[in-house]
């Protein structure tokens, strides 16, 4: 492993070691092929249980997206983004904040026109064409979940471990940067920030399967059922 990943003379590759597929793990196979529709690590190989049954028509992206499209028509208008980050606990400042960057960003690449939408919608259908550079790649450009990319993040930046820490994010932000891509490097911090935000472990650690949970988007309807019940005990 240790001869075929890493030289000394090259400090980063010892560093950061690229993800490989324990012997004793067979499941999933194949992880550098993308899934279209199943978020699917060594840990949950068929990906969320009964997430994806419901979501065939949808990719992992698309699924990520799916919880801001309130109306199921395929295209989530700033209003549905800002809904959505209150649901989950974000406060009236900040969800304001996602919908600027959000609909600024993501409107113009996701329609069809070569005119904005006036209205700065974001279509579902289109949404592959928001994937931005200086990410992990667990998305692909048509939007599928990379089991390979996503390990990665925990091989090179966690040292191994099933959970990221601040520190590691900060880690991954800088490591996964490309040269002259400054919409990538910010969309890439906002996505992060927001996750650590929405979840905000108590002991500093986010765990993987949160995160896988995050790519698939089923950890929104999660965190949204958790706000409106501690809303009901208050």
């Amino acid at each position: 492993m240790a001869a075929s990943c890493s030289i000394s003379d090259v400090p980063v590759t010892v560093e950061r070691k690229p993800f490989f597929q324990p012997e004793e793990l067979e499941i999933p196979p194949h992880p550098g092929t993308a899934r279209v529709t199943i978020a699917a690590t060594y840990e949950k190989p068929t990906g969320t249980e009964g997430w994806a049954d419901n979501n065939k028509d949808k990719t992992v992206l698309q699924q990520h997206c799916e919880f801001f499209d309130f109306d199921n028509d395929g295209v989530i208008w700033p209003q549905d983004t800002f809904k959505g980050f209150r649901l989950v606990g974000f406060n009236i400042f900040l969800s304001l904040l996602t919908v600027f960057i959000i609909h600024a960003n993501f409107s113009y690449p996701s329609g069809d026109s070569i005119l904005p939408d006036p209205l700065f919608r974001v279509y579902l259908r289109n949404i592959h064409k928001d994937k931005h550079g200086s990410d992990s790649g667990t998305y692909d450009h048509e939007g599928r979940f990379s089991p390979q990319h996503f390990h990665s993040i925990f091989v090179k930046y966690a040292e191994g471990r099933d959970y990221l820490t601040a520190r590691d994010i900060w880690k991954m932000l800088k490591g996964q940067r490309v040269i002259m891509d400054p919409i990538g490097w910010f969309g890439a911090f906002f996505e992060w920030f927001a996750t650590y935000l929405m979840l905000w472990p108590e002991d500093g650690k986010i765990w993987k399967e949160d995160i896988r949970r995050v790519y698939d988007g089923s950890i929104f309807h999660i965190m949204a059922q958790r706000r409106a019940q501690k809303s009901k005990a208050t």
